[in-house]
């Protein structure tokens, strides 16, 4: 009987022990804010919390491997396509650049106020190439913006748990759509003005394609700050690719050729080079709004 007394009491002790803990009422929070008085979190805590979560999410991770995988393809097609029906020479010259030259130039484009000459310049009537001229378009920052965009849309997806392929291929392509669509309005814009420049579809890409460093800069803001930080970004990078295209193209579009010819072709090319600023704001929110919540 003793025995058979002990061992009920090793097995409601046993059973004790397995039994499961009862669930908390309410989830832990603790690890993301600090304790203060009331209850509220520490200043900066938030913010913490979020870079936090953007660089631990593993739905985040996946998003940006894929979204890389799809620009690296992405760019080897158009690398082989364009062997076949562009100069690759002439191509060449928008990708001459140097680390100098891209970091001034992303200057440039988040704060362009201060810059005083913005003629592009000739060394025996051929422009220098971009290392050696601030003013001068290039390709590799429109090409690694658009890049970093895609991987920055596949992270942000990722985050809010909406990320698939098919979503992140048709961010890209509209991406692409909107940025062919622009040109090829440009051109038709040059050909109505009867502008004479040396504006090739080079130049217009170039121009077109800065627009991804604010893209960027307004994305990475809102998924920071939220979308109060999201819409401070866009406004400022909004207003500073304005300035920066009106006065890259005003030399360009509206040159000594339109001084002393009819007032309303001058109109023409003014409205023109307006309008290709003002349409810059409206296609940055239109490719990233949906992507800060």
């Amino acid at each position: 009987m003793a025995y058979h007394s002990g061992y009920g009491a090793h097995g409601s002790k046993h059973r004790a022990r397995a039994a499961p803990d009862s669930p908390p009422l309410f989830d832990d929070t603790s690890g993301g804010y600090s304790s203060q008085p009331g209850g509220y979190p520490a200043p900066g805590a938030e913010v913490a919390f979020n870079v936090n979560h953007l660089l631990g999410d593993p739905m985040a991770n996946v998003a940006m491997a894929y979204g890389s995988s799809i620009a690296s393809h992405g760019k080897d097609i158009v690398h082989k396509e364009l062997h076949r029906f562009v100069s690759v020479n002439k191509l060449k010259y928008f990708f001459a650049v140097d680390t100098a030259y891209v970091a001034k130039k992303l200057g440039l484009l988040v704060f362009p106020y201060t810059h005083q000459n913005w003629e592009v310049q000739y060394s025996r009537d051929v422009p220098l190439p971009p290392r050696q001229d601030l003013n001068a378009p290039d390709l590799y920052i429109p090409t690694m913006a658009f890049i970093t965009y895609v991987l920055l849309a596949g992270m942000a997806l990722g985050i809010q748990k909406r990320f698939s392929p098919e979503v992140l291929g048709l961010c890209a392509s509209t991406a692409l759509v909107w940025m062919v669509m622009e040109v090829l309005a440009l051109l038709l814009g040059l050909y109505l003005a009867t502008v004479r420049s040396d504006l090739s579809t080079f130049h217009l890409l170039a121009y077109s394609g800065y627009k991804y460093v604010g893209m960027i800069l307004s994305v990475l803001t809102g998924l920071v700050f939220g979308s109060d930080g999201y819409y401070v970004a866009l406004a400022w990078t909004s207003s500073a690719l304005m300035y920066f295209i009106v006065r890259s193209l005003r030399t360009a579009v509206l040159g000594p050729d339109s001084v002393g010819g009819p007032a309303p072709r001058q109109r023409l090319q003014l409205y023109l080079t307006l309008g290709a600023a003002a349409f810059q704001p409206l296609i940055i929110y239109w490719l990233t709004f949906h992507l800060v919540r």
